[in-house]
């Protein structure tokens, strides 16, 4: 049996939110929900949004912590780190857009 993919990528923000106190980091405290929609609202401006397309979705805690803040990529199953809004616009640009993976964000 093959299986199609609803979506050609699906992209998951992780977006946990520790308590400032806990012993591990979080995500969500190195800006993470506001990147999680610049992302959302790029792919809406690409035309990419949709069935068939790119989904761009919150999750929570990816127990990656430490080398956050992270995403991962589906189908695909690529993982990366970022730090800014332009490390979004490159992962849009390179991975979502054109299929090459960013390397230099990869984990």
């Amino acid at each position: 049996m093959i299986v199609v993919s609803y979506y050609q990528h699906h992209v998951f923000f992780c977006l946990n939110q520790r308590d400032p106190s806990a012993d591990r980091p979080s995500c969500n405290a190195c800006g993470a929900e506001e990147l999680q929609a610049h992302a959302k609202r790029r792919i809406k401006q690409l035309g990419l949004a949709g069935a068939g397309k790119v989904r761009i979705n919150k999750a929570g805690c990816l127990d990656r912590c430490e080398e956050g803040p992270v995403i991962v990529v589906y189908p695909e199953g690529v993982w990366y780190q970022y730090f800014d809004q332009a490390d979004i616009d490159e992962i849009i640009d390179s991975h979502l857009v054109e299929g090459k993976p960013v390397e230099r964000l990869r984990l």
